[in-house]
């Protein structure tokens, strides 16, 4: 119980758009036999951003452990690594890391995308240093970072982007992804979020205000090769890996339809995957923080890095329904 309201409480940090501070937090106090690594460089002589904080045993591991990997949100231009959510996975037999990326002020796409490659390649490169079994790596992440956690799971192995960072002999694949709201289609995105009447996206589009439009720097819905180059739902096949999607139908910043359409494709190519709506809530909230839904999480992991026999399926809606917010 107290692992869940800890893995709670830290996942509360993550469900607000505006709630990413860019600035470095003081770093975590770590449970006994573990250390930390930070700031490390997974690109050799590269941009500054592009670091990762891992912790993992004080004493090498008789056996590998699964390695679960968090990708922060924050629009593509901002946010921090220093909010690690998976921390109090430890004690459950992980190994856990928090990866940086270039912001898109600094380098548009393919660049986000290319670095949380490179930083795959480099985590498998250090697999022994760091405990890690490098056959059982997850990767999670919310809003931007849910989008980049996706393209991580459908784009890899495919060297749809050039690889950057060395580790070239190294796979940029992962074996489980837990995508929280993030985009995934940013040809449709546009249509979806005006074909939805119970909710305004608050975007004004293809401006600068419009943290898609600065990513690609092209015409969100208009500019269809570069639109599909970065959304994940483009490389979609059998060989992905498993997906459990968490998604609110009340979000004014990524429209519920995105989380949907991944969910289609991905069981039209094969793959199993889990898309848990939930009624009511917006670009985070209460919801996301019920222990049915952190039970959920927990166990898809589990079933997929460490094969814990676990059934992962929807849950109801009666069991992650709120109030709907009402629309300003």
């Amino acid at each position: 119980m107290r692992t869940s309201l800890r893995f709670a409480a830290a996942l509360a940090l993550l469900f607000c758009w505006s709630g990413f501070a860019a600035a470095q937090k003081a770093r975590p106090n770590l449970p006994k036999g573990f250390v930390g690594e930070y700031d490390v460089k997974y690109v050799p002589d590269g941009d500054a951003a592009q670091a990762l904080d891992i912790v993992y045993p004080e004493t090498p591991s008789d056996k590998p452990l699964p390695l679960l990997v968090w990708i922060h949100g924050g629009g593509w231009s901002g946010g921090s690594k220093s909010e690690m959510p998976y921390l109090s996975q430890l004690a459950r037999g992980y190994v856990v890391c928090s990866v940086e990326y270039r912001f898109s002020q600094k380098a548009i796409f393919p660049a986000q995308i290319q670095d949380c490659q490179a930083a795959i390649r480099f985590l498998r490169a250090n697999a022994k240093k760091y405990s890690i079994d490098p056959e059982k790596i997850g990767v999670g992440g919310a809003s931007a970072g849910g989008h980049l956690a996706a393209l991580v799971g459908t784009s890899g192995g495919k060297k749809a982007f050039p690889a950057i960072g060395g580790n070239e002999d190294q796979s940029d694949r992962v074996q489980a992804v837990c995508d929280i709201f993030g985009p995934t289609d940013f040809y449709t995105v546009i249509k979806q979020a005006e074909a939805d009447k119970n909710v305004k996206n608050i975007f004004k589009w293809n401006t600068d205000g419009d943290p898609y439009h600065k990513l690609i720097a092209a015409k969100v819905g208009e500019d269809k090769e570069k639109c599909e180059a970065v959304s994940p739902v483009k490389y979609v096949s059998k060989d992905n890996p498993p997906f459990l999607i968490l998604h609110g139908d009340h979000d004014t910043l990524v429209p519920y339809a995105q989380s949907e359409e991944l969910q289609e494709l991905l069981g039209k190519a094969g793959v199993e995957s889990t898309l848990q709506k939930l009624p009511g809530a917006g670009h985070g909230g209460a919801s996301f923080l019920l222990p049915g839904v952190i039970k959920l999480a927990t166990s898809f992991f589990d079933k997929h890095l460490k094969g814990v026999d676990a059934k992962i399926e929807a849950l109801p809606e009666s069991e992650v329904s709120i109030k709907p917010a009402t629309p300003k």
